[in-house]
């Protein structure tokens, strides 16, 4: 990993920490803007997570996700990002996507833990789904999403 990777990193876990606090964690964000995004003939709602608010606080207190929804997370930088569950009450899967639209690699998240679950390269987008989302259809490593925002 490089400097400016790990910088990055130690940087998103300080600001994630500042902030989930009593007062920021009193439950559930009100939602994001949404994007519609599709892998193959699989169609997702997908809040947008664009902003380092809006991405600290990700699925935190949310008790349910409806079908086919998710949370993307869109990140300023191209890099090894790592997602956890802290205040997350809801088994995810995070599938990292890197600029071409195409998953790096899929992890399943367990609620309320802080375990890091990261991309194993660099990536611009993280998706998170209800946990086994992916693999009940078949979508794995390679596979392509479209929808997703340009890159700056």
């Amino acid at each position: 990993m490089n400097f400016a990777a790990l910088r990055q990193r130690l940087f998103t876990y300080a600001l994630a920490l500042a902030c989930v606090t009593p007062a920021a964690g009193q439950g559930p964000q009100p939602p994001l803007p949404t994007t519609r995004l599709s892998a193959g003939i699989h169609l997702i709602t997908a809040e947008v997570a664009a902003t380092d608010p809006g991405r600290m606080r990700g699925l935190m207190f949310r008790e349910s996700l409806a079908p086919n929804h998710g949370m993307l997370f869109v990140f300023d930088q191209k890099a090894i990002h790592c997602m956890w569950m802290r205040n997350t009450l809801i088994p995810l899967s995070v599938a990292f996507i890197d600029d071409e639209g195409a998953i790096v690699n899929i992890e399943d998240m367990a609620p309320r833990t802080e375990t890091s679950h990261c991309a194993r390269r660099p990536v611009r987008f993280a998706l998170e789904m209800e946990k086994g989302w992916f693999a009940k259809r078949g979508i794995g490593p390679g596979a392509k999403l479209t929808g997703l925002p340009r890159p700056r």
